[in-house]
Formats: C-alpha cells, structure tokens, sequence
C-alpha cells in the first residue's frame, strides 16, 4: 500500500529533486534513500527479488570480487564431470501421456 505525504522542502531542493529524478520519480527516489534508514533489512531472497538492475549489478560485481567463493564454485563445476546420465531421447516425451 502507498500513501501520499506532504513535506516542505526550500525551492533549491525541490528544483534539484526534479532535475535528478523527474517529476514522476521524486517520490520514488526518496523512498530508495530513505527506506534503508527506516525499514528493517528484508530477507535475502527478497532482497534480490527486489532489487534493481544497479543492486543487481553491485552484487554480482561483489560475489565475482570474493576469490574464495570463486574457487569453491569452480570446484564444484568441475567435480565428477564424469557422473552424468547417459543422454536420452526426449522428443516424444509428453507431460500428459494419457492424451
């Protein structure tokens, strides 16, 4: 739910707040700045879920930075290259094999 909320601000802030975001995305700018100063942390899935694509970046560019995480990643795709099923024909498969 969203609710309107009227500040009074000095004509130099209000200018630069329509010059940086738009007239259509103050409200939205202000939100972003202020939330992580009054909304507990969200979870992690939830963080990610909504976060914007310069959140998502930053993370990324974050989890690449962490060497050791890196290695024991590649570790893992490496692993047991050779435990794979044999390849199978999936051509005529259906979900629904009655119909």
């Amino acid at each position: 739910m969203a609710r309107k909320l009227t500040i009074t601000i000095s004509d130099e802030v209000y200018e630069g707040l329509h010059r940086h975001a738009g007239r259509s995305g103050v409200g939205r700018f202000v939100e972003r700045l202020v939330r992580p100063h009054v909304v507990q942390s969200r979870t992690s899935a939830a963080q990610w879920r909504e976060a914007s694509a310069d959140e998502l970046a930053a993370g990324y560019a974050a989890a690449a930075a962490d060497e050791a995480a890196e290695g024991e990643a590649a570790g893992w795709i490496a692993a047991d290259l050779g435990d794979t099923l044999p390849d199978e024909d999936f051509r005529d498969w259906s979900p629904h094999p009655s119909r």
